[in-house]
């Protein structure tokens, strides 16, 4: 396999007095979506914020395209190409549809193709278009996850970013909205760092997926190889207490040796 398009190497993050993220490294190669799986509190989010910029590492790099990025402020790492979906949407409730989505391009000097790639986001989410003129916060959850990853997609980024898309929404919902990421991947070849806490939805679309536990990576490889690993399929597949009945991890109840 090529050189990967984003390297981590043993980020460290803290708040405070809690160490978040404590010596992880991961690599991401262009063009494909790497699904990063755990419980919970396991420092996935914090991971995609520590890349994002939102929060600065104590130690450790993130190298994209070359060029370390640790360090920099979030608006330069999205004008580099890493853009980020945070946890919860965050639409701009009091803007318009159109209005969110044109706030992702504020970046962009290519003006004469913004119309093309409305067009676009509206192709991939047509509940969108129906909606244009509504107002942001008046949308559905489902429905706000989708415009907070079209606003992401104006700005054309290299990676994209996508922290707990399936958060607060149904089962149907939530294959749409991984329906449409892999079209996007598959259309324009856009890289995507997805964390999850649905295993099984994140492994069926991914083609790289780490597992994270207490802020380090506890497993790590192809998609399809981790669906038949035992442990895999006993903490994370299964129907057990360790799972909900939404397929979502829940916090371990005892320490596991993976094999």
């Amino acid at each position: 396999m090529s050189e990967p398009l984003m390297s981590i190497r043993n980020i460290e993050t803290w708040y405070g007095p809690i160490n978040a993220i404590r010596g992880v490294s991961l690599d991401v190669h262009e063009g494909r979506i790497v699904a990063v799986l755990g419980a919970n509190g396991a420092g996935k989010s914090t991971l995609l914020r520590t890349i994002a910029g939102v929060i600065d590492p104590f130690k450790g790099s993130v190298v994209f395209d070359g060029q370390t990025i640790q360090g920099l402020d979030p608006d330069e790492i999205a004008r580099r190409g890493v853009v980020l979906v945070p946890e919860g949407r965050q639409v701009f409730p009091f803007l318009t549809v159109r209005e969110n989505l044109m706030m992702g391009a504020v970046a962009r000097r290519d003006k004469a193709g913004l119309n093309d790639d409305l067009e676009q986001i509206f192709d991939w989410f047509p509940r969108l278009r129906e909606r244009t003129g509504q107002n942001g916060g008046l949308l559905s959850g489902g429905e706000q996850q989708m415009l907070a990853i079209g606003r992401a997609l104006m700005s054309r980024p290299r990676v994209l970013l996508l922290d707990e898309p399936s958060l607060g929404l149904s089962p149907l919902i939530t294959k749409d909205i991984f329906s449409i990421i892999g079209r996007v991947n598959a259309e324009t070849k856009t890289t995507i760092l997805v964390v999850e806490q649905n295993a099984a939805i994140a492994l069926k679309n991914a083609q790289d997926a780490y597992i994270m536990e207490l802020g380090r990576i506890v497993a790590a490889g192809l998609s399809e190889e981790l669906m038949q690993k035992q442990d895999v399929k006993e903490f994370y597949l299964g129907t057990g207490a360790t799972t909900g009945a939404d397929g979502r991890m829940q916090r371990w109840k005892r320490r596991k040796t993976w094999r």
